[in-house]
């Protein structure tokens, strides 16, 4: 019976994951002035390379969020997994008003502006970016 157990909240955390993963790579593509959908099509590699740091930074939140809160709900399955949905979504947002921020004390160039000319050297930069960030969020949000 701990099997099954294991499997449903195995399970909910898998889609709670995805939703938040999904919910972040919506935001990313709202801050970044592109068509992801469209850029991709044309072979944008910047905008490769920023889908790849979305995803990735994403999940470092997301794990980092579920061990954390759900090793610390002491009181149920639920409180964890909500406690995990409410800092995984907080930990998102702080990820795109970080990136916000870091753009805006970059003043030497519009990375935004070289990703949607498909600049990969401007993608990379912010996959780095996102992944760097993602450390620092999902160790403040956990």
């Amino acid at each position: 019976m701990a099997y099954l157990t294991d499997f449903i909240a195995i399970s909910v955390y898998v889609a709670l994951g995805l939703i938040i993963m999904g919910f972040g790579c919506f935001l990313v593509d709202l801050v970044v002035p592109c068509s992801f959908r469209d850029e991709i099509k044309k072979q944008n590699q910047a905008v490769g390379w920023i889908m790849a740091g979305s995803f990735i930074s994403v999940g470092i939140i997301v794990k980092n969020v579920i061990i954390s809160y759900d090793r610390a709900a002491a009181g149920s399955f639920l409180d964890g997994v909500l406690g995990s949905a409410v800092y995984s979504m907080i930990g998102v947002v702080f990820l795109i008003v970080s990136y916000l921020f870091l753009l805006l004390m970059n003043r030497r160039y519009n990375l935004n502006e070289e990703i949607g000319k498909g600049n990969a050297a401007a993608g990379i930069m912010v996959f780095g970016i996102f992944v760097g960030l993602s450390m620092i969020v999902s160790g403040a949000v956990s």
